[in-house]
C-alpha cells in the first residue's frame, strides 16, 4: 500500500540495529512480532503495576493498572484477529480475511471506552473522599520502567503499521501511546501529592486520563467504521491513481475509479479507455503495463481493470459526496 494512503496510521521507526533487524523480516513474521510482543508487555505491566498500586493506594495508579489489563485483553484479541486475517483468501472468503482486523477494532473500542468509563467512576469518587498516597518513589520508579518497556513496543508497533498498514495493529498501538501518557500522568499526581500534598491531583489527573481514552476509542471506532463500510481512498491518492493510468500513452480515459481497504490489503477497480481499433491482445498487453506501474506505486494492491473502447456511451454511475 502506498504511504499516501496510510497517511490513516501513525508513522514511526525502529532506529539502528534493531530497525536493520526488523526490516528483513517480512510483514507477516512482522505483524506475528508485534502482536506477541503486545501480550508478552502487556502481562509485564499488569505485574508491575499491581505491585506500585497495592504500595501506594493512588487511583492514578490503579487507572493505569486497569488500562493495562484492559490492554492485554485487546491485545489478546488482535493477536487471533491479525491471525486470522494473515489467512489466504479460501472458498468461502475471496477476498481474503482482512476485515478480522476491523472486527477486532470495534471490540478493542469497546473494550477502551468501558475503561474509561470505570476510571471516571473511580476518580470522582476519590475526588470527593480523596484519600493520601503512600510510597511515592516506589510508584514512579516502576511507572518510569512501563514507560522504558511501553515506548520499545510502541516503535516496533509503528514500524509495523508503517509497513503494513495494519489497522488492527495501529488500534494495539494508541492502547499502549496512552500507557505511555497515563504513565507520565501518573509520575505528576505522584509527585504532587507527595511533594506538596494536593491529593486532588491524583484522581484530576485520573479523570483527564479517562477523557483521553475515550477520544481515542472513538477514533479506533471511527476508523473501523471506514474499512467496514468500504470508504474510498482519500482525494489526493485516487488522483494519483488516475494521473499513473492516464500517464500511459495508449490509454486515453478512465472511469468508474473504486478504491477501498481489507485489513493490510488494497484494492483497485476501474476502468480504462483505449483506441476500439486495436487488437484484444495490444489491449491486454496495454492494460498490463497500467497495472504493473500501478503496482510499482502501491505494492500489495489488488487491481481489476475493465478495458472499454474510447467513447462508448454506456450509462456511468454518479456517486454524490457523503
Amino acid at each position: 500500500m502506498d504511504g499516501r494512503v496510510r497517511s490513516f496510521f501513525h508513522r514511526h521507526a525502529l532506529g539502528g540495529r534493531a530497525r536493520r533487524a526488523v526490516g528483513l523480516l517480512s510483514d507477516r513474521s512482522l505483524l506475528h512480532l508485534a502482536t506477541n510482543a503486545a501480550v508478552g508487555v502487556a502481562v509485564v505491566l499488569i505485574a508491575i503495576k499491581l505491585f506500585a498500586w497495592t504500595r501506594t493506594n493512588s487511583v492514578s495508579m490503579l487507572s493505569s493498572l486497569v488500562d493495562s489489563l484492559l490492554d492485554a485483553i485487546a491485545s489478546g484479541v488482535n493477536l487471533l484477529a491479525v491471525r486470522h486475517a494473515l489467512q489466504p483468501a479460501d472458498r468461502e472468503h475471496r477476498f481474503g480475511h482482512g476485515k478480522a482486523e476491523s472486527i477486532a477494532s470495534l471490540v478493542q473500542a469497546a473494550v477502551i471506552a468501558g475503561s474509561a468509563v470505570f476510571l471516571l467512576f473511580q476518580a470522582a469518587a476519590r475526588l470527593f473522599q480523596p484519600t493520601a498516597v503512600d510510597n511515592s518513589l516506589q510508584g514512579i520508579v516502576i511507572m518510569v520502567i512501563s514507560i522504558a518497556l511501553t515506548s520499545v513496543l510502541v516503535a516496533l508497533q509503528r514500524y509495523a503499521v508503517r509497513r503494513t498498514g495494519s489497522l488492527a495493529v495501529h488500534a494495539d498501538s494508541f492502547h499502549y501511546t496512552s500507557d505511555i501518557l497515563t504513565n507520565l500522568s501518573v509520575i505528576v499526581a505522584l509527585l504532587l501529592a507527595a511533594d506538596l500534598g494536593w491529593d486532588a491531583a491524583d484522581p484530576l489527573f485520573a479523570i483527564g486520563i479517562a477523557l483521553y481514552i475515550l477520544y481515542g476509542a472513538w477514533q479506533i471506532l471511527t476508523r473501523a467504521y471506514d474499512h467496514l463500510m468500504d470508504r474510498e481512498f482519500p482525494d489526493d491518492v485516487r488522483a494519483r491513481i488516475r494521473a499513473i493510468v492516464l500517464a500511459n500513452p495508449k490509454v486515453m480515459a478512465m472511469h468508474d475509479l473504486r478504491t477501498r481497504s481489507s485489513g493490510v490489503t488494497s484494492f483497485m477497480q476501474m476502468h480504462i479507455e483505449m483506441d476500439g481499433s486495436m487488437s484484444l491482445a495490444d489491449a491486454h498487453r496495454i492494460t498490463d503495463e497500467v497495472e504493473s506501474a500501478l503496482l510499482a506505486a502501491f505494492p500489495g494492491t489488488e487491481i481489476i481493470i475493465h478495458e472499454d473502447p474510447v467513447g462508448i456511451d454506456e450509462p456511468r454511475p454518479n456517486f454524490p459526496r457523503a
